[in-house]
């Protein structure tokens, strides 16, 4: 039986930032964007989605007079993540 995939990291863009966050303790908006090669505007739209289901937690910080955003994975978010990789392992042959 085929388990139904988080419709919420089925997106690429969501199922790039969670993979990229997965792998490191927090990043910052410019490493995302740069690894994405996503726009600021979508990259921040897709952001905020994550955070609202819980999945990431965002911190806005002041660096000099620059703001800076840093993002990291919450328990809730590695869980739906694990979750995830598990029914996508549904849908390949044994």
């Amino acid at each position: 039986m085929l388990a139904e995939l988080d419709p919420l990291l089925h997106s690429q863009l969501r199922l790039a930032i969670v993979s990229l966050l997965m792998g490191v303790e927090e990043a910052d908006f410019v490493f995302l964007r740069e690894k994405t090669q996503a726009t600021a505007g979508n990259l921040s739209v897709q952001i905020d989605k994550l955070s609202n289901a819980n999945y990431i937690e965002v911190l806005k910080l002041q660096s000099g007079k620059r703001p800076r955003t840093i993002c990291r994975m919450t328990r809730e978010g590695r869980k739906a993540f694990e979750n995830y990789v598990e029914a996508l392992k549904s849908y390949l042959p044994i």
